[in-house]
């Protein structure tokens, strides 16, 4: 057993601001369960590297405050990037025991990759009003151009070097049609349109494979915003069902072990 606390991290769009939070009730419910849990403030539409030294910095605090040595990094979408790059560039896989990507674009996404190669004086232009928009909702270092390119498709996975010793697993997600998830329903037809494989409206199961992948989070269809707890109530007591699972399994286990991705289920 270890107290590690468990640290989320959000990726692009969603941010924690006001009475919104990056990932609904997931974090309240974890900490009514007798975790210690904490939401990482990083910006909405912040590059990775921003975004990493912001994570990193937020990390330290949790550290101080818990008087803890290392996190458990549980990332969604964007922010297992965000924590790849923190962890392997800036120092901070000496501070994390592991790190769970949930949908994350390990290789690109074919949606950034169409939306880069629109024309640039209409992308700069929009680019524009959601940095706006963004930094109001107190973004620090917006760029949602950039933030674009940095997302375009790779046949490679987007790597930063090494992560030490840290436990490095993945899930991924996908639904089947435009009904599974309205708000989602253009981006899965722009996916469709780049003949990308299956996906949760936003990143492929193929991409989101990293480290030990342990395939979809539900055993369900479920939409990339419905991964972090933003889906109607009976959807929702799943999401919430597979964290908990999820943390129970991390704070269960003993750090660092080589083998131990052999020792866990298949899925939670």
């Amino acid at each position: 057993m270890n107290d590690y606390p468990i640290l989320l991290v959000h990726g692009i769009i969603v941010k924690e601001f006001l009475f919104f939070k990056a990932f609904g009730g997931i974090e309240r419910m974890l900490k009514k369960a007798g975790y210690t849990v904490f939401t990482a403030d990083t910006d909405g539409f912040g590059t990775i590297e921003n975004n990493a030294a912001q994570l990193k910095a937020y990390a330290e605090k949790v550290l101080a405050q818990t008087g803890t040595e290392k996190v458990h990094i549980i990332a969604h979408s964007k922010g297992g990037l965000d924590a790849k790059y923190a962890l392997s560039v800036l120092g901070l896989k000496e501070h994390v025991a592991s790190l769970t990507t949930l949908c994350t674009p390990h290789r690109g996404s074919g949606i950034a990759t169409w939306l880069y190669s629109r024309p640039r004086r209409l992308m700069k232009f929009i680019a524009f009003w959601i940095d706006l928009w963004y930094r109001i909702c107190r973004d620090r270092h917006p760029d949602s151009y950039a933030v674009c390119q940095q997302l375009c498709s790779t046949e490679d996975e987007i790597s930063f070097g090494g992560l030490g010793s840290v436990y490095c697993q993945s899930f991924s997600s996908a639904i089947g049609s435009c009904k599974d998830d309205f708000l989602l329903s253009i981006p899965l037809l722009i996916s469709r349109h780049c003949k990308e494989g299956d996906s949760d409206g936003i990143v492929t199961v193929e991409s989101s494979r990293f480290a030990y992948y342990r395939g979809n989070c539900l055993d369900e269809k479920a939409s990339h915003s419905e991964i972090i707890g933003l889906a109607r109530k009976k959807k929702r007591e799943k999401v919430y069902a597979f964290y908990l699972g999820l943390c129970g399994e991390l704070v269960g286990m003993s750090f660092p072990q080589e083998d131990e991705a052999k020792k866990l289920p298949e899925s939670v």
